[in-house]
């Protein structure tokens, strides 16, 4: 069972996270490129805190975005701030999802993403913590894949590979960590492919994070994952 009130607790330790290391950077260092092709760490940190508010917008019944080109065109504009600007942003939009998570509220109820995705109120806080990690490690700042905490790593996993599960392109897989195993791609009675690899690396396949070079594969090629 999904404990929101946990999940809003690990999403404020990895914002604090987030929020001292990137306290620890300079305006010319936000303005440089993030490891998402075509965003520099500004547009990271915009993303992050317009995500914030977007998902305050679905806990409370309205749209998470008004269109994709007005959450494109937010980002954009809020990109080139500096630094100050930035964390006081970052600060600010994270306690209003905070404030939100707080309020008395049906957490079995249904709400509505972006492009008509659906999903249960208790699983927001779980989406807005795999934000804030995924995207520290985006930065490129010292935050890695294997500094994330066990448990998010593992629960990423399950939650990446329940996405492409049923996927016709994606070849019937089991991932394995040497200890837990996960079923991903299209359905069948046996998986074709194994994949093997250390946490991070497997979460990093997934995640669309690394390309899978230190991933031990059996019964064919690496299979190729459709974009997030």
């Amino acid at each position: 069972m999904i404990d929101h009130a946990h999940d809003l607790a690990s999403v404020r330790d990895a914002t604090e996270r987030l929020l001292t290391a990137v306290g620890k950077l300079d305006n010319a260092s936000v303005t440089e490129s993030s490891r998402l092709p075509g965003w520099s760490r500004g547009h990271v940190l915009a993303h992050l805190a317009r995500n914030a508010d977007a998902l305050v917008n679905v806990l409370e019944g309205r749209p998470m975005y008004v269109s994709g080109e007005a959450r494109d065109a937010d980002i954009e504009r809020d990109a080139p701030r500096p630094l100050d600007a930035q964390l006081a942003d970052l600060r600010e939009s994270a306690a209003r999802f905070q404030g939100t998570g707080a309020a008395p509220a049906d957490w079995s109820r249904t709400v509505e993403l972006r492009n008509g995705v659906t999903d249960s109120a208790s699983r927001v806080p779980f989406r807005r913590w795999a934000e804030v990690e995924l995207h520290h490690v985006d930065l490129g700042i010292g935050y890695e894949l294997e500094d994330l905490p066990a448990e998010f790593t593992e629960r990423e996993t399950d939650f990446l590979a329940a996405r492409f599960a049923g996927r016709p392109d994606v070849p019937p897989t089991r991932l394995t960590d040497g200890t837990r195993a996960w079923r991903t791609g299209r359905e069948a009675d046996t998986p074709e492919v194994t994949v093997t690899g250390p946490p991070a690396h497997l979460l990093g396949w997934l995640a669309g994070r690394r390309e899978g070079s230190a991933l031990t594969v059996e019964g064919g090629p690496l299979p190729a994952l459709p974009p997030l």
